[in-house]
């Protein structure tokens, strides 16, 4: 009896560890543009990986080098997400607005706009 109790404890403590760690995602939309030039941020932008923060996620400029895990959640997604950082800022109604490179990662290019979820990391 002894033994069980403590496998009981076991996973229970387990259990409460890993809802711990969930994250949950927040939703938007995403846009996608070509990253060159100086962002908002002050950083030289050449493509690659980087993202325009939108609206409140601006925070006027506090959003600038945080990192965002992104997945696309509808549009003719693919499979898996991008992680992108801050670099510039966007005026649009969207979330996030991806680099070209980042949104191509997650989506086709020819939508234009996606459905995402997106958490700091």
């Amino acid at each position: 009896m002894k033994m069980s109790t403590q496998i009981r404890a076991l996973l229970l403590l387990l259990s409460a560890s890993c809802l711990a760690s969930v994250t949950l995602a927040a939703t938007g939309t995403a846009t996608f543009y070509y990253a060159v030039g100086i962002g908002a941020c002050g950083t030289n932008l050449n493509g690659g990986n980087v993202a325009a923060a939108c609206g409140g996620l601006w925070e006027n400029g506090a959003a600038c080098n945080k990192k965002y895990s992104v997945t696309c959640t509808g549009g003719p997604c693919k499979s898996g997400s991008v992680t992108v950082t801050i670099l510039d800022r966007c005026s649009s109604s969207d979330t996030l607005d991806l680099s070209s490179d980042a949104f191509a990662v997650i989506a086709d290019p020819a939508a234009g706009r996606i459905n995402i979820e997106y958490n700091q990391v």
